[in-house]
């Protein structure tokens, strides 16, 4: 019950990367990088062991980006080719490669890190993949021309990329995390503008209760999203954001337990993971190990207050 994990990424070393950034560049090549990035996908593993987290992640230490660390290994899209343009309904400008030709993958994309880190832990695993519309949201198109086709395209070697790792069909558990960004000035700026109330998942939440997917991740922590939403997901598992990526502040266990407290009238509690809201790429990486120690005893606090009432 209330078993923990991470919407996805970590900070990386200042080792590997420039710290506290975005698409940050590589501070090593070659093979010096490979190493490196080893070294730091099993560090990731163990700074969320130590800190108590349950499902832990590979932290995405492998790719410079959630989503072009996908791109990179797939025919068709030209990092030469660079853009600029708005990306998350121009809500800020980022540099983007060019899909301009048929996607298809020149191989396994992540199989390098996923496989490190099943290795060198002992504890459920989660692997994360960008998901077709993050994708297309995130490139610009100079050959399939419109939207739905390039997305499906993607879906295609999404489904292809995750079947290497896991049973045929995908029967291991699969999740949809549902983003509001991460704690960047952009997304913050933005969520100023959405009102009282965020219902925007309000739309989705029915369709995805009808879905195959079993898990949905949700932005809960100093957020405006109405909590009896989560009400929509009947049948679903609820990875409940409590930790708050876009502040440097570090949550206390009482307030991760408030969290987890406000879900419980609309969530069964074996359904219940306390999660982070988004990944925690951008952020100081003390800042992250501490928030991620807070979850996990928040979460301790809530098997002890709630466990004996839902046996």
């Amino acid at each position: 019950m209330f078993e923990t994990t991470i919407a996805g990424s970590l900070p990386k070393p200042a080792w590997l990367a420039k710290p506290r950034m975005l698409w940050a560049p590589w501070q090593l090549a070659g093979d010096a990088l490979v190493e490196a990035k080893r070294d730091a996908t099993v560090l990731a593993l163990k700074e969320q062991e130590d800190a108590g987290i349950d499902i832990v992640t590979d932290g995405e230490q492998a790719r410079q980006h959630f989503v072009h660390g996908f791109l990179e290994r797939l025919d068709g899209v030209d990092f030469g080719r660079r853009v600029t343009m708005g990306i998350r309904n121009n809500r800020y400008d980022a540099e983007v490669p060019t899909v301009t030709g048929p996607i298809r993958r020149a191989g396994s994309v992540h199989r390098f890190e996923a496989e490190i880190a099943r290795a060198h832990t002992r504890r459920s695993l989660k692997f994360t993949l960008p998901g077709p519309m993050t994708i297309v949201d995130t490139l610009a198109d100079a050959h399939y021309g419109d939207k739905p086709s390039l997305a499906m395209a993607f879906a295609a070697e999404l489904n292809e990329e995750a079947r290497e790792r896991a049973a045929e069909g995908l029967e291991c558990k699969t999740a949809v995390h549902i983003c509001y960004g991460y704690g960047i000035k952009a997304n913050i700026d933005w969520k100023s503008t959405l009102g009282a109330e965020w219902r925007q998942y309000e739309g989705i939440f029915p369709a995805l209760a009808a879905s195959r997917i079993d898990q949905v991740s949700v932005e809960c922590a100093g957020a405006k999203v109405p909590i009896n939403l989560l009400g929509l997901l009947k049948g679903k598992d609820v990875l409940l954001g409590a930790i708050d990526v876009a502040s440097e502040r570090i949550e206390t266990s009482e307030e991760v337990i408030a969290t987890i407290e406000r879900a419980l009238p609309f969530v069964a509690p074996e359904r219940l993971y306390p999660c982070t809201n988004c990944g925690m790429a951008p952020m100081d990486r003390s800042v992250a190990i501490g928030k991620l120690a807070a979850l996990s005893a928040g979460a301790a606090l809530a098997r002890e207050r709630f466990g004996s009432q839902h046996q």
